[in-house]
């Protein structure tokens, strides 16, 4: 149940990963640029369910929060 939740979690992320990365790019902004690169990749360092969904949200709550840099 454990590795399929995880699959289910890093599946999410790295979709909304892919999504910012390229509003990122073509935005010219390096908050989402950067956060969607992190959000892509966490899945494959982080076995940790709750560490996941936790770093998960905080990357995905970034740009929000941080609107231009």
């Amino acid at each position: 149940m454990e590795s399929t939740s995880l699959l289910f979690y890093g599946l999410i992320f790295g979709s909304i990963g892919g999504g910012l990365f390229v509003y990122g790019r073509k935005q010219r902004a390096a908050v989402p640029l950067v956060c969607g690169i992190v959000l892509a990749i966490i899945p494959y360092f982080i076995s940790n369910i709750y560490l996941l969904v936790s770093v998960g949200v905080a990357l995905t709550a970034l740009p929000f929060i941080v609107k231009k840099l």
